[in-house]
């Protein structure tokens, strides 16, 4: 049977989405990463790897819950083994906290550089190896050109990126998939367990291309996002991310 006209448009939009990154429903979830509803915002309703990713922090508190965010999707983006790299002008990573996310720190490469445009090129390089699973790079600004350079890189490598804008001066456009910015959300300590509780977090995607941006509370427990909106007979949501 001869192809419509709808269905070579459908098949063309599902061919523009594979190439920017966005992985095509497979009837299982094989290929979700945990996120729930924040997944759910991602066409196809799969958090797109193998495409860049902004992240905004506007102080040194964001900037540390960002980082544990990011430390949430490394657990479900490397489940076998895999490595990732770390790059910016200093750590402002405990590699032991890691271990918190189910991660652990030797899989972790911390690379620090004194200029910013060192970091980009480090990242720009690191995005082209195949061999690792996800890329971060702390910076404070990226140009449109900078960051088409990114997304080339990854579109033949498969690698995820995560750019963290730590206090961005200004928020230009650029070519990143989605934009995010987390913000810490006060923990809730176990009945009669003194310590400190759970991470949570606000997560807002802000710009997604080709979705639906949204703001979702998350907390981290057992190596999962548990969904603190979807209540089930205990609660919580949770979300199993692998």
């Amino acid at each position: 049977m001869p192809e419509t006209k709808k269905d070579i448009i459908d098949r063309l939009q599902q061919d523009i989405l594979r190439l920017q990154g966005f992985a095509p429903p497979s009837g299982d979830e094989g290929n979700r990463i945990g996120l729930g509803p924040v997944e759910e915002a991602f066409p196809n309703g799969i958090f797109p790897v193998g495409a860049i990713h902004e992240f905004l922090s506007f102080d040194m508190v964001a900037g540390a819950a960002c980082g544990g965010f990011i430390s949430g999707l490394l657990r479900a983006l490397m489940p076998d083994g895999g490595a990732c790299l770390w790059i910016g002008r200093q750590q402002t990573v405990f590699p032991p906290a890691l271990k918190a996310f189910g991660i652990a720190p030797d899989r972790v490469i911390f690379v620090n550089l004194p200029l910013e445009k060192d970091v980009l090129w480090v990242m720009e390089e690191a995005l082209k190896c195949e061999g690792f699973a996800a890329v971060i790079a702390e910076v404070r600004e990226v140009s449109i050109v900078q960051s088409r350079r990114l997304q080339l890189a990854v579109e033949n490598s498969k690698v995820t990126g995560f750019l963290l804008r730590n206090d961005p001066r200004k928020l230009s456009s650029n070519t990143c998939t989605a934009r995010w910015q987390i913000t810490p959300v006060p923990s809730e300590l176990e009945e009669g367990l003194p310590g400190v509780g759970r991470p949570r977090w606000q997560v807002a995607l802000l710009k997604v291309r080709n979705g639906n941006p949204g703001c979702w509370t998350l907390e981290w427990s057992d190596d999962h996002f548990i969904d603190l909106a979807a209540p089930t007979e205990n609660g919580l949501q949770m979300l199993k991310a692998v």
